[in-house]
């Protein structure tokens, strides 16, 4: 879903880790669904892809459901 969201804005994933300030790295595992970034990177990628409350939701549980 993430991944979706950031090419339906055109964003590389480059592009989308210097405007979290992450590595290149950091973002792909976001972006792959693996890795649940920090509260204020979250922050910024609800913000830089206009996440809805639902989709962030469902993003969470994914990531959640996958480490448990």
């Amino acid at each position: 879903m993430i991944k979706e969201k950031r090419k339906l804005k055109s964003y590389t994933q480059e592009q989308m880790s210097k405007l979290l300030g992450i590595s290149l790295r950091q973002y792909v595992r976001i972006d792959n669904e693996e890795d649940l970034p920090r509260r204020d990177v979250l922050r910024n990628l609800i913000t830089e892809l206009e996440l809805s409350n639902e989709e962030i939701g469902e993003y969470i549980r994914k990531i959640t459901s996958k480490t448990a």
